[in-house]
């Protein structure tokens, strides 16, 4: 079993027992020593992933780190940990691993709950730990390439020296993505003059900088926009004929409201969103979008009794949000605002957890039998 798979299943663990785990000794347990297993660690080996590791500083004694894992009886990574349902964003928990990193000879520190792991190391400063992470995943929400940056820290694969590097690249990277960001949502005057000096031959008065910056603000948005659509169109291709054996009832097809003419790009940009975000779960050709004037439908096999979810734009204040159905048989909606469209990636594993349940037998038979009444 490949490393995805194994985190895979882990995932489905936290999702389904975390509100059974009552503190971090449970955590350890339950999420963490599986996650280390799936590393390649031998977590029954003290000598490989060594509980309760003395961090001891000079004049202070009794200093412990919950996990140690060492090559060679040497301390590789520092793992502190805390309970599942403790927030990493607390100062006290970073510092107490900034402490032990102090105080050992690791290269490695990784601050958990069980569902989020920080990597840290001393890229500011030689044997100083860095205040920032330069890397994160998420058990909950993660991708082929956090895998694969993941995978590096396994045990076939740790390599000090080269870590060291990818460590220091990660998090500059982590940087500049928050720097653009940032640019996108809120373009600096800096900025916006860099863009105006190539397009605009006037005087750059203060006036004409604060124009440019909502058409700047439009103009990346659409180029994204087009990025997105490209990409989604290469990796699709042209869409396989429908199977007649899953052809959608009629009464499925019917629409709710009378449906916009065409789509705007912002919604189109939703549509991929959820397909990539799908992707991992079913064959995206199945799932399709619905248009009206009250709401963007996204559901499964042209079916609006098998909605992923559905999002909401008005166009007079700009808000936008997104509802996930809570309970099918009733139709209650889950709904969350959502300032950007990239806050979709943050209820992924909601919207994983929708289209598992869409295509479980046990719904199927139910959906089967309410259409055939």
């Amino acid at each position: 079993m490949d490393l995805i798979d194994k985190l895979k299943a882990i995932a489905q663990k936290v999702e389904t027992s975390r509100s059974q785990i009552q503190n971090e000794q449970a955590t350890k347990t339950a999420f963490i020593m599986p996650f280390l297993q799936a590393w390649g660690y031998d977590v029954f080996n003290p000598m490989e992933v060594h509980p309760e590791y003395s961090a001891d500083l000079t004049g202070l004694k009794g200093e412990k780190v919950d996990y140690a894992i060492c090559l060679d009886n040497q301390p590789i990574i520092l793992m502190e940990c805390k309970s599942c349902h403790q927030n990493l964003e607390h100062p006290k928990h970073s510092s107490q691993l900034h402490r032990y990193f102090n105080a050992t000879g690791a290269n490695f520190g990784v601050l958990t709950n069980g569902i989020i792991y920080r990597f840290y190391t001393d890229i500011v400063k030689d044997n100083i730990m860095d205040d920032k992470p330069f890397f994160e995943f998420n058990i909950l929400d993660f991708d082929d390439s956090s895998v694969n940056e993941l995978k590096r820290f396994s045990k076939s694969s740790f390599n000090s020296d080269e870590l060291e590097e990818v460590a220091r690249n990660l998090l500059h990277t982590k940087e500049v993505k928050k720097v653009i960001a940032q640019q996108l949502n809120d373009p600096s005057p800096e900025f916006v003059k860099f863009f105006v000096s190539h397009v605009y031959s006037g005087v750059r008065t203060a006036s004409v900088v604060e124009k440019f910056k909502e058409i700047i603000k439009r103009s990346l948005k659409e180029y994204i926009n087009d990025i997105i659509k490209e990409k989604f169109e290469e990796v699709l291709g042209k869409e396989p004929e429908p199977n007649p054996a899953d052809t959608p009832a009629a009464e499925d097809t019917l629409p709710e409201e009378p449906e916009e003419p065409g789509i705007n790009p912002e919604k189109l940009e939703v549509f991929y969103i959820i397909k990539s975000i799908l992707r991992e779960e079913i064959n995206t050709a199945r799932i399709q979008f619905k248009d009206t004037r009250s709401y963007f439908g996204i559901n499964l096999d042209g079916k609006v009794t098998k909605t992923v979810c559905r999002l909401r734009f008005n166009e007079k204040t700009g808000k936008k949000s997104i509802s996930i159905p809570d309970n099918v048989e009733t139709g209650k909606e889950a709904t969350t605002n959502i300032d950007s469209l990239d806050e979709i990636y943050g209820v992924a594993v909601f919207l994983k957890s929708s289209i598992r349940y869409l295509t479980q037998d046990i719904y199927k038979s139910k959906s089967e039998k309410t259409e055939s009444i």
